[in-house]
C-alpha cells in the first residue's frame, strides 16, 4: 500500500521536460533559469510554460534563457530578450499596460454593458398599471372572468 502511495505522488507531480544536458552547473543559475521558464509560455503548447514543455522549440527557449543567464544578464533582461524575440504572447501573465488594457478592461465592461441591457429589457416589460386605474365596472367584469 506504501508503495502504491509513492508511485502515485510521482504521478501526480508536474512534469518537467528539462533535459540532463539543458541544466547548468551553476545551482543558482539553475534556479533563476527554472523561475523564468515558468512564466513563458511555449509557443507549441499553448498553455504551458516551457520548463513542463516536450516542444523542441520550448527546449530552444530554455536554452536560450540559460545561455543569456550565463552571459550575466539580470531576469528582467533575460525576460525583456525573450519578449523582443517571440513577442508578448510568450509571457504566461500579460502585462496589464500599453495595449493590453483594453483587453483587460473589455470583460468588465461587456459585463456592465449585459447588465444594463438586462435592466431596460426587463424595465421595458413591466406592466404600465398595477389595476388600480380600473373603473368600478372594468373592476366588476374582471371579478366576474376571474370567477369563470
Amino acid at each position: 500500500m506504501r508503495r502504491l502511495l509513492i508511485i502515485l505522488c510521482f504521478l501526480a507531480a508536474p512534469a518537467f521536460a528539462v533535459q540532463p544536458d539543458e541544466v547548468l552547473d551553476d545551482p543558482a543559475l539553475e534556479a533563476r533559469a527554472r523561475e523564468i521558464s515558468r512564466e513563458l509560455r511555449c509557443l507549441v503548447c499553448r498553455n504551458e510554460s516551457i520548463d513542463e514543455s516536450n516542444a523542441d522549440l520550448a527546449r530552444d527557449m530554455r536554452l536560450l534563457v540559460r545561455e543569456r543567464l550565463v552571459e550575466g544578464d539580470s531576469d528582467p533582461e533575460v525576460l525583456t530578450y525573450i519578449v523582443e524575440r517571440y513577442g508578448e504572447y510568450v509571457l504566461l501573465r500579460p502585462t496589464t499596460g500599453g495595449t493590453n488594457i483594453a483587453l483587460w478592461l473589455a470583460g468588465p465592461a461587456m459585463l456592465v454593458l449585459g447588465l444594463g441591457i438586462a435592466v431596460v429589457y426587463l424595465r421595458g416589460r413591466r406592466p404600465e398599471g398595477s389595476g388600480e386605474d380600473l373603473s368600478e365596472d372594468e373592476m366588476q367584469r374582471l371579478r366576474e372572468i376571474l370567477k369563470e
